[in-house]
């Protein structure tokens, strides 16, 4: 009787275990969004990660006419030096924590640009999306896209 008892308990233990490790996935996942903003002065797009794990971002994509480009430089006539870019090698992952945003795209206004340049900025940001795939800690793909339509609101 000692025994069944024992192993009653035992498979109780690793019942509660895996109830553990069910929870701490879900509870742990990250939750990626793609920001799109547009300020008087600064024209940007950002990763965040709103969620309570670590987001491991693997790739991201710009995609433009349904052509899928590693970097932002690939769909876009502008001079690469005159905005802020980040891109995301398959050997070099990006680790963003909780509550971390990870900035992607910026460009804004100096003393050599004007409002014209934002406004060419906006225009051919609003052509394009984006698709950022990733994981969690525990190797479950996360993955998240947007389109950047909303840049084209004022024109």
């Amino acid at each position: 009787m000692g025994i069944a008892i024992s192993l009653v308990a035992l498979l109780a233990t690793f019942y509660e275990l895996y109830l553990q490790r069910i929870h701490n996935e879900k509870s742990l996942r990250p939750l990626p969004q793609i920001v799109l903003t547009d300020q008087s002065s600064v024209v940007s797009v950002n990763l965040a990660n709103h969620g309570l794990g670590p987001l491991i971002v693997e790739s991201i994509a710009f995609v433009k006419d349904g052509q899928k480009y590693a970097t932002i430089t690939d769909c876009l006539d502008l001079e690469p030096r005159s905005y802020m870019h980040t891109a995301i090698r398959d050997e070099r992952e990006k680790i963003l924590l909780p509550g971390q945003n990870l900035e992607i795209f910026a460009a804004e206004l100096s003393r050599t640009r004007d409002e014209a340049f934002l406004d060419d900025v906006r225009k051919q940001l609003s052509i394009l999306g984006l698709e950022v795939q990733g994981r969690d800690i525990y190797d479950n793909k996360v993955a998240v896209e947007r389109d950047f339509s909303w840049f084209s609101r004022h024109g």
